[in-house]
């Protein structure tokens, strides 16, 4: 859960953007001790301690284990038995436990929250017409904000209720749109479910899913609180070596669990037996297929199946089509996957927040259990939709997951859309006409490879509403059509800003050093030089805090710290002297300022003042990242 947000804020607060490495598929194992020796060498080479791991059939488990070091100062090694963190992984169960009640009558995924828990807060300011609804809180289409930082940096105690939990900020859970449009994954939603499990069977909610989910499944260790010493793996930062705390999640039924490869093989066995288990139908069938398509986005309504369930999504690797769910906490990352249509899954968790290991992992493992699997068919392509002349044109994002990253996501995801040669060409700054072919209506599949091609459509023109024109992917993004002037115009003062920013950092040694020459020193100059330096250095400042803090980021800028207290007053530096750049210049005598340097500091001033306009209305002017 909490790698989840720190790599959102780095990679969006990060002002130069480099092409992620390609992690290549290796050569397929051809046997489990192959794919162990595989394995072992990826926690080597990328100093990973620890992996916990299960592949597993639908007629039961193939391999179940763990490879490496639990624990290093003990020098315990992992087991099939030890317990790693699963973090949003976890989010399933609560889904599973609201079908559970709808099953009995009890609710509906229509009912609005409102009704069923009216003393829990959120604010829509579409409640009358559109209610925020169970359906919601599960799928992710709340419209609400991500946990705050403040949130996510809380040391929860176990005897935290759930109730508790959510009555500690309750800021976030503010919908930015109507409910029912578009997914922003959200980590308060599956909470507010679960006290409404809570209120319904008036249970404490760890006890309903340990009585009624995780023993008939047969996960006979799994837990939501921190386990006894000596079971569980204690978790890395990247150097293998620094131990994080145990962090007790503020919204455990988010991603709290606690489960070993064991306990991840009953589930995954679970899933591929459609919600039976041990001989004995848990959940209906019904209930697995329900969690595993999504129905409250647009694209869902628009018919597009692939996207974010019930706390179930759609992934596709080299061809095949996966359900399931990742997660992660401060130092682990877990996966857990399954294909029905194959009767095979897997699950593997890592004791470090380490990417680079968790891709190489998943992608040994995924090459092992498909090598001798008929990859799906690839849907025929169509004839472009009609009306494609309407869609063509520039889009911005329009589903944030957070807003604290609103204001520079906005400007890096802008998008270009054309239509050429029966193809939609996406182009952003990620990426240069990214393709994508149509297959049904208004649907297209993406190309990603020649040799391993989409085999679902994951993209759709959505039918024009009262919001305006939208492109919405099957996993979340909303792009929303914008006025080419506009966009452009975006572009223009964004090039324009980050010139003049760039320039003042380069001009900064030459009149530094020209200072220090005595036939060259000119007083009435410095104040039109030395503010606009400081305001770019305050700047520079702010992104080097976040990258500084990244191994801590909860933790550092969560709560009040020197980190997060030095990142408050980068903004208002920022400001401050963007201000003073703007009086240096109006105050600046008519003798001894060249024409020259007056004309260069209007310019860096307005660019300035345009940056600072801009970040003060997306309130980063005085940030403070632990309120």
């Amino acid at each position: 859960m909490k790698w989840m947000i720190l790599a959102v804020l780095i990679s969006l607060l990060t002002p130069i953007c480099l092409a992620a490495e390609k992690v290549e598929t290796p050569k397929p194992a051809q046997s489990t001790d192959e794919l162990r020796q595989q394995l072992e060498k990826i926690l080597k080479d990328t100093h990973t301690n620890g992996v916990s791991l299960a592949i597993v059939h639908k007629e039961g488990p193939e391999w179940v284990t763990g490879l490496g070091t639990a624990d290093v100062a003990s020098g315990r090694a992992a087991t099939a038995d030890t317990l790693f963190r699963i973090g949003s992984t976890s989010k399933a169960f609560t889904s599973l436990s609201i079908l559970m009640l709808a099953e009995q009558g009890r609710l509906t995924l229509d009912d609005p929250v409102h009704k069923l828990v009216p003393d829990v807060w959120f604010e829509n300011r579409w409640e009358a017409s559109d209610p925020i609804r169970v359906v919601h809180v599960l799928e992710h289409t709340t419209g609400w904000d991500d946990l705050h930082l403040r949130e996510y940096a809380k040391q929860a105690p176990d005897s935290m209720s759930v109730r508790e939990g959510l009555d500690y900020d309750h800021h976030s859970r503010t919908s930015r749109w109507p409910p029912g449009t578009r997914m922003s994954y959200c980590n308060s939603g599956p909470p507010v479910a679960a006290y409404i499990v809570e209120k319904l069977t008036g249970q404490k909610f760890e006890n309903f899913v340990q009585q009624n989910l995780f023993l008939p499944i047969g996960m006979k260790t799994a837990t939501y609180f921190e386990s006894a010493p000596g079971t569980a793996t204690t978790l890395y930062h990247d150097d293998g070596k620094t131990p994080y705390q145990y962090g007790h999640i503020l919204m455990r039924p988010a991603g709290s669990i606690n489960a070993s490869a064991n306990d991840m093989a009953a589930y995954l066995e679970f899933y591929l037996n459609r919600g039976a288990a041990g001989g004995k139908q848990i959940v209906p069938a019904s209930d697995i297929d329900r969690m595993e398509i999504p129905t409250s986005t647009w694209a869902a309504k628009d018919g597009m199946k692939a996207g974010y369930g019930l706390s179930n999504y759609w992934s596709v690797h080299e061809g095949f089509v996966y359900h399931g769910h990742d997660g992660g906490v401060e130092g682990g990352i877990t996966d857990m996957s399954y294909m029905p249509d194959y009767g095979v899954g897997y699950f593997y968790s890592i004791n470090s927040g380490n990417g680079d290991a968790f891709d190489k992992i998943g992608n040994a493992i995924r090459a092992y259990i498909t090598s001798k699997l008929q990859k799906p068919p690839v849907p025929a392509v169509a004839p472009l939709p009609a009306n494609t002349a309407d869609y063509a044109g520039w889009y911005e994002p329009n589903s944030p997951r957070t807003e604290i990253t609103h204001f520079i996501a906005r400007l890096t995801g802008l998008t270009w859309i054309q239509f050429k040669d029966g193809r939609l060409l996406s182009s952003s700054m990620g990426s240069l006409n990214d393709t994508y072919l149509p297959v049904t209506g208004t649907q297209f599949r993406h190309v990603s490879k020649k040799d391993s091609p989409d085999p679902i459509p994951s993209l759709v023109l959505l039918t024009p509403n009262q919001g305006g024109r939208f492109i919405q992917s099957g996993f979340g993004d909303a792009l929303k059509r914008i006025p080419t002037w506009y966009a452009i115009s975006e572009i223009l003062l964004t090039v324009f800003v980050v010139l003049s920013m760039l320039s003042i950092v380069l001009y900064a040694p030459f009149w530094i050093f020209g200072g220090l020459i005595k036939r060259r020193r000119r007083p009435a100059e410095r104040p039109m030089r030395l503010w606009p330096l400081v305001a770019v250095l305050s700047l520079l400042a702010f992104v080097g805090i976040f990258m500084l803090c990244s191994d801590d980021l909860i933790d550092r800028l969560g709560n009040q710290t020197v980190w997060s207290e030095a990142l408050f007053l980068s903004t208002v530096s920022y400001a401050i002297a963007v201000l003073f750049s703007a009086i240096a210049w109006w105050r600046a005598p008519q003798e001894g300022v060249r024409r020259g340097v007056r004309a260069y500091s209007r310019i860096v001033m307005i660019a300035l003042l345009i940056s600072a306009f801009y970040l003060a209305y997306w309130d980063v002017i005085g940030l403070k990242t632990w309120t």
